[in-house]
């Protein structure tokens, strides 16, 4: 008799010790497998060129879940979408590319972004078996899990991850679409501008498109900017941080530019004389040529969702092209 008075007990405590700890082993598996679809469908967000890679993010966070097991069991599918995400906002939705327009209001930081929910139940991935779940009358149980990774530009680039040129903020007036975080194309090549970056006031009476710059130091020798040239910027810079400009390189300069490379450039408000000046944003910006003798100039074009080979921190406020490596947002 007290053995038939204790079953039920007896039990539930059994289900309690088998049944809810695998519950919650599903759930830590679902969890990463949604984190790690999502960081690879963000990752493949950024082509070198042209607008973020909508589709191929989806697909690559799709295949990505099929990499994943649960309880033993292959995923096979998932719920993938990729939009914009507000990082700023305290309850972020996806929002449809086609949905936003750009450069996003005061306030919002929209980034690209792949969202995945992977679930267990009845109609996607099977439902999660209990082991003496069904003694008690509940023979299975349903899980899900979210995650959502973006791509955004960086506040901050490590040593190493800079080209010691800043760029004027005034010529992506020029040949960068903010509507659409894309270079702007040229009609008759249908590719981005190419423009001209070097000594002189060339694009109107008060816009240099760029400068040599020293970074936080004041130097102004070739020296120092070939050892830049080859090495990136010798500590970490962000966004407000001053860096040297130094207008005015000598010409042999020019043969050690590589030709050919995207790199990543500090914005500028303004880079016209020597002086420090803060950062406002980091561009990348694709080197088609350098030219010295009288000409003195780096020819070549922006370049849209580039990711910068070093791991950037922080999430920049403006997009010139250049990103950090996907992370998680939520």
């Amino acid at each position: 008799m007290w053995f038939v008075g204790t079953l039920t007990f007896v039990l539930a405590l059994g289900a309690f010790a088998i049944d809810v700890p695998r519950v919650l082993t599903v759930t830590n598996e679902l969890q990463n497998a949604a984190d790690a679809a999502a960081l690879a469908g963000a990752a493949a967000l950024s082509p070198t060129t042209g607008a973020p890679n909508w589709s191929g993010a989806t697909a690559a966070a799709s295949n990505a879940i099929q990499l994943n097991d649960s309880d033993g069991k292959q995923l096979v599918s998932g719920t993938v979408n990729a939009g914009y995400w507000d990082v700023s906002a305290s309850s972020p939705t996806l929002l449809a590319p086609a949905s936003v327009t750009l450069p996003a209001p005061a306030g919002q930081l929209l980034q690209p972004a792949v969202k995945v929910t992977i679930a267990r139940n009845g109609s996607s991935n099977g439902v999660v078996t209990l082991l003496l779940g069904e003694l008690l009358g509940t023979p299975t149980a349903t899980d899900s899990a979210t995650a959502v990774a973006v791509i955004a530009p960086p506040s901050t680039v490590p040593a190493g991850g800079l080209f010691p040129v800043a760029m004027d903020q005034c010529v992506f007036d020029q040949y960068w679409n903010s509507q659409t975080n894309q270079p702007k194309l040229d009609p008759s090549t249908n590719q981005p501008y190419e423009f001209q970056i070097g000594n002189g006031q060339q694009y109107g009476s008060s816009c240099d498109a760029g400068q040599w710059t020293s970074f936080a130091t004041a130097s102004n020798n070739v020296p120092t900017i070939r050892n830049l040239i080859k090495n990136g910027n010798p500590t970490p810079l962000s966004v407000g941080d001053n860096i040297y400009i130094e207008p005015g390189v000598e010409t042999t300069i020019y043969g050690s530019v590589p030709t050919g490379v995207t790199v990543v450039m500090p914005v500028a408000a303004q880079i016209a004389s020597k002086n420090y000046v803060p950062i406002v944003a980091f561009a990348a910006f694709h080197i088609d040529g350098s030219y010295g003798g009288s000409s003195k100039y780096i020819q070549g074009h922006f370049v849209a969702s580039y990711k910068i080979p070093v791991q950037g921190s922080g999430v920049g406020t403006v997009s010139y092209g250049a990103y950090t490596a996907a992370r998680l947002a939520f």
